[in-house]
């Protein structure tokens, strides 16, 4: 398999992932992640909330963890872009 088929499936992949949208007032439709990323945020969520570890860790490792799920969009890709070019 070539370094551009393996993108593009996996950016279809990514893209068949967050197919769910639901209406949200004030803000429009917004994707849903998969059932099991919901868990692992409200994992990290239940932890902040009883101290477990403390929220500015938990707000790293979900930044960390929403970086590497789309580590293949468009999106991160022009950030970076962005960042480099300033």
């Amino acid at each position: 398999m070539s370094t551009i088929t393996r993108h593009l499936s996996g950016g279809h992949e990514m893209v068949r992932a967050y197919t769910r949208r639901v209406e949200v007032p004030m803000l429009g439709e917004v994707a849903v992640p998969p059932p099991d990323k919901i868990a692992y945020y409200a994992g990290l969520g239940v932890l902040a909330a009883l101290q477990v570890i403390e929220w500015p860790l938990a707000l790293v490792i979900t930044a960390g963890h929403l970086l590497a799920d789309q580590h293949l969009s468009g999106l991160a890709k022009g950030l970076g872009e962005a960042l480099e070019s300033a």
